[in-house]
C-alpha cells in the first residue's frame, strides 16, 4: 500500500494553492499517494499517513483555515508526521523571511501538541503589484526533504511497532 499524504492549504488569492499543488506533485514523483485540498474542506485527517499544511501569512498571522485545521484535527494528526509551510514575504530580503518565520512559529506555539518535522517559509505573491517571490526550486528541495523525513518517520514507527 502506498504511503498516503494529505497536502492541505489555506489561501486567500490562490498562490498558496499553487505551491500546495507543486508540493503534491513532488511527493507523487517520490512515490507517495497524495491528495491536495483546501484546509477548510478536510473532513477526515485520520486516513492519511502524513500531513502537510500550508497557509498564507497575512498581517502577521498564519491563515485562519490552516490554524483551524490543525486545531480541529489535532487528535488525528498528533500521531502522524506533520510538516507546515507559510507563504508570506513579498520581498526577497532575508529580514522579510525572518519575520515571516517568526510569525509562523508564533502561530504554531499556540498549538503545542504539534511538533512539525519541518517548517518552510516561502515567498509570496502580490498580483496587484506584479510581485512573485516564490522560489520554486527551494519549494521543491524542501518538499524532497519532507518526503525523506516522512519515509524515515514511517520506518521508525514500523520499527517501534515490531518491538512492542
Amino acid at each position: 500500500m502506498a504511503y498516503s499524504v494529505l497536502v492541505a492549504y489555506a489561501t486567500k488569492r490562490g498562490s498558496t494553492r499553487e505551491v500546495a499543488e507543486a508540493v503534491g506533485a513532488t511527493l507523487r514523483e517520490r512515490g507517495f499517494q497524495v491528495e491536495v485540498e483546501p484546509a477548510r474542506k478536510v473532513k477526515d485527517g485520520g486516513r492519511y499517513d502524513a500531513v502537510v499544511v500550508g497557509g498564507a501569512l497575512y498581517r502577521g498571522r498564519w491563515h485562519r483555515d490552516a490554524r483551524r485545521l490543525l486545531k480541529r484535527r489535532r487528535k488525528e494528526f498528533a500521531s502522524k508526521p506533520v510538516a507546515v509551510f507559510g507563504m508570506g514575504p513579498r520581498r526577497s530580503e532575508e529580514i522579510a523571511f525572518d519575520r515571516a518565520g517568526q510569525q509562523l512559529q508564533h502561530a504554531l506555539a499556540k498549538m503545542p501538541e504539534f511538533e512539525p518535522l519541518s517548517i518552510g517559509v516561502f515567498g509570496g505573491v502580490d498580483k496587484d503589484k506584479h510581485v512573485d517571490v516564490r522560489d520554486w526550486n527551494a519549494i521543491r528541495v524542501w518538499t524532497e526533504e519532507v518526503g525523506a523525513q516522512f519515509r524515515s518517520a514511517d520506518t521508525t514507527t514500523v520499527a517501534q511497532r515490531s518491538t512492542q
